[in-house]
């Protein structure tokens, strides 16, 4: 099944691609960015892949952007600075309440749903020399690394650790820059909210020994019951340190488009990514979870009217025509 469901929407995509270069592009963009993150994250990565991938099977100028992380790809969607970015559904929940930090009272409703990306989970890492082998054992005024400002790490970590009751220096920085420092011991810990493996992590395993720490059943179970997560297993075999899967808690990524864009060219852009999950999986493991089922994972954000087409048309989705910008 999994074969068969796999090669049809490959054929599809190859039909809809060819259909797409005799169609009118009149409105659409001459050049794209998407809105990503800092490099050594997930995002940069995964983020960079998919708009080569579109811009290379469209035959449009496009590129991943570095950016802030989901707050700030939801301000760039917005306004139209960015025409693609990604985010994750509790920083998209703020913005469109308008507590966005980068512009507070502003309801960025005009970043719409796009596609499913996959779970980010909230990881910790710290160097296996630290002693630290659990959230409870972290220091006193600990010097943790949450990623960059605004990212969903810094906006969400530092809450739920508060709540464990963890006091701490609070720091800030690209992935790839907080791993160095950690490694140099200028932080004690890294909290990692980022879909796995996490490009700095793997970097780190390499050239260091490191512990990646899991959440206990309670801390789990507390952290789920305040904020909008899940319980979530990172697999034994995502990092070369892990000898049993860990405990974490996730919140879903999106892939978002400014509602304004043409249907047409965002219908086949979604194609792109949705119709053939082995590129995207080629592009980055977290991929796994890029498939057409999980479009039922938005709650949040209204879809752009080509992205809830191609998921109607090719997924059966059941999206309510309230729940589509325009509808």
């Amino acid at each position: 099944m999994r074969y068969t469901k796999f090669t049809a929407l490959a054929a599809a995509a190859l039909v809809t691609a060819s259909m797409a270069q005799a169609q009118d592009r009149s409105d659409w963009p001459a050049s794209f960015t998407v809105g990503t993150a800092s490099q050594g994250g997930t995002f940069f990565a995964y983020g960079s892949g998919w708009a080569n991938l579109v811009a290379e099977e469209l035959g449009i100028s496009g590129g991943g952007e570095v950016t802030g992380g989901p707050m700030q790809n939801m301000a760039l969607v917005h306004t139209g600075d960015a025409a693609f970015g990604m985010t994750t559904m509790g920083p998209a929940a703020e913005s469109l309440a308008g507590t966005n930090p980068i512009a507070p009272g502003l309801a960025m409703d005009k970043a719409c749903a796009m596609f499913p990306m996959y779970q980010t989970p909230f990881s910790i890492t710290a160097l296996s020399s630290s002693g630290i082998t659990s959230i409870s054992e972290i220091p006193d005024g600990a010097r943790i690394g949450f990623g960059p400002a605004g990212s969903t790490s810094d906006t969400y970590f530092p809450r739920m650790l508060e709540t464990l009751g963890v006091n701490f220096e609070r720091r800030n920085g690209g992935w790839s820059d907080l791993g160095g420092q950690l490694q140099d011991g200028l932080l004690d810990v890294i909290a990692f909210a980022a879909g796995v493996p996490v490009p700095a992590v793997s970097q780190l395993e390499v050239q260091t020994d490191v512990n990646i720490i899991e959440f206990t059943e309670e801390e789990q179970a507390t952290i789920a019951a305040n904020y909008p997560v899940s319980a979530f297993e990172i697999a034994a075999d995502t990092y070369t340190t892990l000898e049993a899967p860990a405990r974490s808690v996730s919140m879903w990524n999106f892939a978002i488009a400014n509602c304004d864009l043409p249907e047409s060219f965002v219908y086949e852009a979604t194609n792109v990514v949705m119709s053939d999950n082995e590129r995207m999986v080629n592009i980055h493991r977290a991929a796994t979870q890029t498939l057409p089922e999980h479009w039922d994972k938005n709650n949040v954000l209204k879809w752009h009217p080509g992205a809830a087409r191609w998921f109607i048309e090719n997924a059966g989705a059941e999206i309510p025509a309230d729940m589509i910008y325009g509808g």
